[in-house]
């Protein structure tokens, strides 16, 4: 029956229903291809600068490949179709600095490639993680050696009027109840408070050490809904936040995002335009998806399928 289904939508492509960019051709759900605002699958590196990885959506925001440079992808696909990973790190534990190896970019009046989140109804963030060191890393930004970040930073993009660290939509493992979490958080408006919803399972059994994992997060602005899932299957959890976080209830409907261009994207930890160390990941990731729309439960399933082949 999967099988039929994956036939199916790639029916549906050559019927000329859906057309993805030429680039993602074989790894992106055709279904999907038409709201990839941004797809960084590390195997196509900008010519004449390989610390910047293009952007194979529609919106064209190259990446930043941060302290590491072109070191940074490495000979580990996630699935058979990819070659490359990235891999993201924390250099130097015991020294406050900013030379973690991370992935994004920054700019303070906000990126304008990335506008298609500006007044978002909806979201939705995927791609492959794979741990592959000590996370939580050591707080290089504390004097205490058993001081650890209480986050590990995975992908999101930002708000805007981000420091560098505020999200308007992201993955993460954050502290929740006093435990570590993997997690959807967002934030609707800039400035405002966020909600998060968080997987019930331990965060070491979603993401063994070693494994190559499908994580997808979406996120709905106007209905408040959030769902995780792992490896094309919704994950259990809750909302941690209790209220109206967002500020849902009341005029005007719908309700979206800030219309504002976000500040950029953050990859494995926080603050891109790296002036500072935080929530750094050990861990290596692939073919990350940015949507400006919540992917449906059989496009997850059927995008985890589609890649695993």
């Amino acid at each position: 029956m999967r099988r039929l289904l994956v036939l199916g939508v790639a029916a549906a492509f050559f019927l000329g229903l859906a057309a993805p960019a030429q680039a993602t051709f074989g790894t992106v759900l055709p279904t999907l291809s038409r709201n990839l605002v941004s797809y960084y699958d590390f195997e196509h590196p900008v010519r004449g600068n390989k610390a910047l990885e293009q952007d194979s959506g529609r919106s064209g925001t190259s990446l930043q490949l941060i302290n590491g440079g072109a070191d940074m992808r490495v000979r580990d696909g996630a699935f058979w179709r990819s070659h490359n990973s990235l891999q993201l790190k924390q250099v130097n534990p015991t020294v406050a600095g900013n030379d973690d190896w991370k992935a994004g970019l920054y700019s303070e009046t906000g990126v304008p490639t990335l506008r298609a989140f500006n007044g978002a109804r909806q979201a939705s963030i995927m791609g492959w993680v794979k741990m592959t060191g000590q996370n939580p890393a050591p707080n290089s930004n504390s004097a205490n050696p058993d001081d650890f970040y209480g986050a590990i930073g995975l992908a999101g993009v930002l708000s805007g009027d981000s420091n560098g660290h505020a999200v308007r939509a992201l993955l993460e493992l954050i502290q929740v109840d006093g435990e570590l979490k993997l997690v959807a958080l967002a934030r609707r408006i800039d400035g405002g408070d966020s909600q998060t919803f968080a997987a019930t399972e331990p965060w070491q059994k979603l993401l063994p050490q070693n494994e190559w994992v499908f994580l997808s997060a979406t996120f709905d602005f106007d209905t408040g809904a959030m769902v995780l899932y792992r490896n094309g299957k919704p994950l259990d959890g809750k909302y941690v936040v209790a209220g109206d976080p967002w500020k849902l209830v009341g005029e005007p409907e719908p309700d979206l995002a800030s219309a504002t261009d976000p500040r950029g994207i953050k990859i494995g930890g926080s603050y891109p335009q790296n002036t500072r160390e935080g929530n750094a990941c050990n861990c290596r990731m692939d073919s990350l998806m940015f949507l400006d729309r919540v992917a449906k439960p059989w496009e997850v399933h059927l995008q985890y399928h589609w890649m695993k082949g």
